[in-house]
């Protein structure tokens, strides 16, 4: 918890430094400018957590329990992913521990949430090398392929890592972890995990499921493309589709590598200012997208994070229900 809010601190001045340094007047003007474009961008993140959530449930391999309660459940899990300092930890464990509430086994709920996480970080990687493959073609400076090929060498080694640990025991380590973070904090809690491993080994064999959730996050990955075409349309910039496809694709590569820091604040403008700066355009319109960004992210996880202490609050009174 204190690491997290260190990063929270540091993440914040480096945002609001970045502000400062580029203009909070014109950074504000252009965040104004899009505001007509807020709903619409917030409905766009509603959709992308709907098909993030049936390709959970997908990957999961259960019928029950519905869409909505998935929905529900992602929503949640992203809330608290997103806007508290638990290293992106402990929205899965809240969401693992919601699914068992509504009748899912704790291991089923525990290696099929690493399963889709493990689908969510391959498509987003497909995802970045798609958007570095459109710059190359629509670019003839090549300034940036160094940096960008570094970067996917590195991405597609740690996910390759990733999924060869999983193979290798990694769910023990899990195990172990997920013991020591619900020590922390005891909400998370969620039973016993024993036997991660090998429920994750038989999810692991069902291909057609895992195809139809790797569609459903490519899918949701590629919405994010409308969301930033729009929002710059509405600062008065004029992107192409492409433009805009490969902003959105190396925009999210840059957040993910600051995972470790809540809402990846100042990872994320710094990235965008980046990836826009390819297209001529300017840092405080990048800030701007990152701030719209930001607000529809806002518009939607503080409601799931009362959602979340709602349920909380049902679920202790339960328990504390005399029987009868």
């Amino acid at each position: 918890m204190r690491l997290g809010l260190i990063a929270i601190g540091l993440g914040g001045a480096v945002v609001i430094g970045l502000v400062a340094w580029f203009g909070a007047s014109s950074i504000g003007v252009d965040v104004l400018r899009a505001g007509w474009a807020i709903p619409i961008t917030t409905a766009l993140l509603l959709l992308q957590l709907y098909l993030s959530a049936i390709a959970w449930r997908t990957a999961l391999g259960v019928r029950t329990p519905g869409r909505r309660v998935f929905f529900r459940i992602r929503w949640v899990r992203e809330a608290v992913n997103s806007l508290l300092p638990v290293a992106q930890l402990g929205g899965n464990l809240i969401g693992i521990r919601l699914l068992m509430r509504h009748g899912i086994r704790g291991i089923v709920a525990g290696a099929g949430t690493v399963l889709d996480l493990t689908i969510e970080a391959l498509t987003q990687f497909v995802f970045t090398v798609a958007g570095v493959a459109v710059l190359a073609a629509i670019s003839a400076d090549r300034s940036w392929a160094p940096w960008l090929e570094g970067g996917l060498i590195t991405g597609g080694l740690g996910i390759g890592g990733f999924i060869l640990a999983q193979r290798a025991g990694l769910m023990r380590l899990i195990e172990v972890l997920a013991d020591k973070l619900t020590g922390l904090f005891p909400s998370l809690a969620i039973g016993s995990s024993e036997g991660l491993h090998e429920q994750l080994l038989r999810l692991q064999k069902d291909y057609p499921g895992l195809a139809r959730a790797a569609s459903l996050h490519l899918l949701a990955w590629m919405l994010g493309t409308v969301e930033v075409w729009v929002a710059l349309t509405a600062m008065g910039n004029q992107p192409g589709l492409a433009d805009a496809f490969v902003i959105e694709s190396l925009g999210i590569a840059a957040r993910s590598a600051g995972f470790a820091v809540p809402g990846a604040l100042g990872v994320q403008e710094g990235g965008l200012i980046l990836v826009c700066g390819l297209f001529a355009i300017h840092p405080d319109v990048a800030i701007a997208l990152s701030m719209v960004k930001r607000v529809r992210e806002l518009i939607v996880g503080i409601p799931g994070l009362l959602v979340w202490q709602w349920s909380e609050g049902r679920h202790l009174l339960r328990r504390g229900r005399p029987t009868a």
